[in-house]
């Protein structure tokens, strides 16, 4: 099991969202919890997210996955695998110890192996990122966070800026961690063979928000009110919009928007959604509600399927967000929702006299149907 060598809180108060920083031996020991071979593995599959990108002089070449990695050149290429820990159980441990952070927040495990002198050149990120250096070095510059970096570009599939003056340059090794804020640009590139793991935030913006919410509003309904003004007065401006119009149609919609169960409703299955593929298995064998009792009786462990975004309302456990839907629980299963979200597994003990409570017991099946739940091997 991974551990960070550092205080998060004092990394929280200091540098969260503020500044970039280097962390060296953030973990200690640190082991590359995947290999090459089963990186470029996944990178080949058609429902994994990937990207190969390579340097030849001035000129960059980029390709999105599935990828093959026949006649590929001895050095200076990179490639990309997005939500490593949505494929492969034994990466997505590294993102535990990061869950000191609220899960709505973090987005995916992306993990690059590059060949000396391999990068994506300099560029900006809108997200929280901590970059854990595995195996070989790597060195890194990161700017200053300034709005009028000049975007320039080298090929159409990498959004890159001209350049920057560094605050960090630096050569990183196996265990050290680079944070980097939004809005700050940074590049790296790898000194020897390297594997590197990026842990990313990131926030919804403002127009996401407001979309999202637009089409909740469609979706259930809502809002289907005209707007009615029996006290009109007769005017001598018709074209124009009076100030009493403008309160009017902007009061209707901050109506929407002061209804607190309809917005918790709202962002609880959006925060929920993920922006990635899951591995949820085709096909699954039924399992009866006995049988999970059975499994958990016998000691085996229940897992979160991983990427699996799941969230609730500490006021509120009887409604549990799971992959983009809200569910009902009763009074008497809602005991299970914190350990539904809070929790990346668990096993009898922990659920104590859940175990004895059939409505409970009843909606844990039906989500080891679906494949969210799943008994370690």
């Amino acid at each position: 099991m991974y551990q960070l060598a550092f205080s998060f809180d004092d990394f929280l108060a200091n540098y969260w969202q503020k500044k970039p920083t280097i962390i060296k031996g953030g973990f200690k020991n640190f082991i590359d919890p995947i290999s090459p071979d089963e990186l470029a593995g996944l990178a080949m599959e058609e429902e994994v997210d990937s990207r190969y990108i390579e340097i030849n002089g001035d000129q960059w070449e980029a390709k999105h996955g599935p990828l093959n990695f026949d006649n590929v050149p001895e050095d200076h290429w990179s490639f990309i695998v997005q939500a490593v820990n949505h494929w492969h159980e034994g990466a997505a441990q590294l993102v535990t110890p990061f869950r000191q952070l609220p899960g709505w927040l973090f987005d995916d495990l992306m993990i690059s192996y590059s060949t000396p002198g391999g990068g994506v050149g300099p560029h900006i990120d809108q997200y929280d990122v901590f970059i854990i250096q595995g195996s070989g070095k790597r060195h890194w510059r990161v700017g200053d966070k300034r709005d009028d970096y000049e975007e320039i570009c080298r090929h159409p599939a990498l959004r890159q800026i001209v350049g920057f003056d560094p605050i960090i340059d630096d050569e990183i090794e196996a265990g050290d961690i680079l944070y980097i804020p939004p809005g700050f640009p940074h590049d790296g590139y790898a000194v020897e063979t390297s594997m590197s793991f990026s842990i990313g935030y990131r926030s919804p913006k403002q127009q996401e928000l407001l979309s999202s919410f637009a089409d909740f509003v469609i979706e259930h309904d809502l809002g289907d009110v005209h707007h009615h003004n029996p006290d009109m007065k007769a005017r001598t401006r018709n074209g124009a919009i009076e100030e009493c119009d403008f309160e009017q149609l902007t009061s209707m919609m901050r109506e929407l928007l002061d209804q607190p169960e309809q917005l918790k409703s709202w962002l609880g299955t959006y925060l929920t959604q993920n922006r990635h593929d899951l591995d949820v298995p085709d096909e699954t064998d039924e399992w009866q509600v006995e049988d999970v009792i059975n499994e958990l009786q016998q000691g085996s462990v229940l897992k979160r399927l991983g990427g699996l975004r799941t969230s609730y309302y500490p006021d509120n456990l009887h409604t549990v967000y799971i992959h983009g839907e809200n569910y009902e629980l009763t009074a008497e299963a809602s005991e299970l929702t914190p350990l539904l979200c809070d929790l990346e597994s668990f096993e009898a003990n922990t659920l104590k006299g859940l175990l004895q409570n059939p409505e409970a017991m009843i909606f844990l099946t039906d989500l080891v149907n679906q494949g969210y739940w799943y008994f370690a091997e």
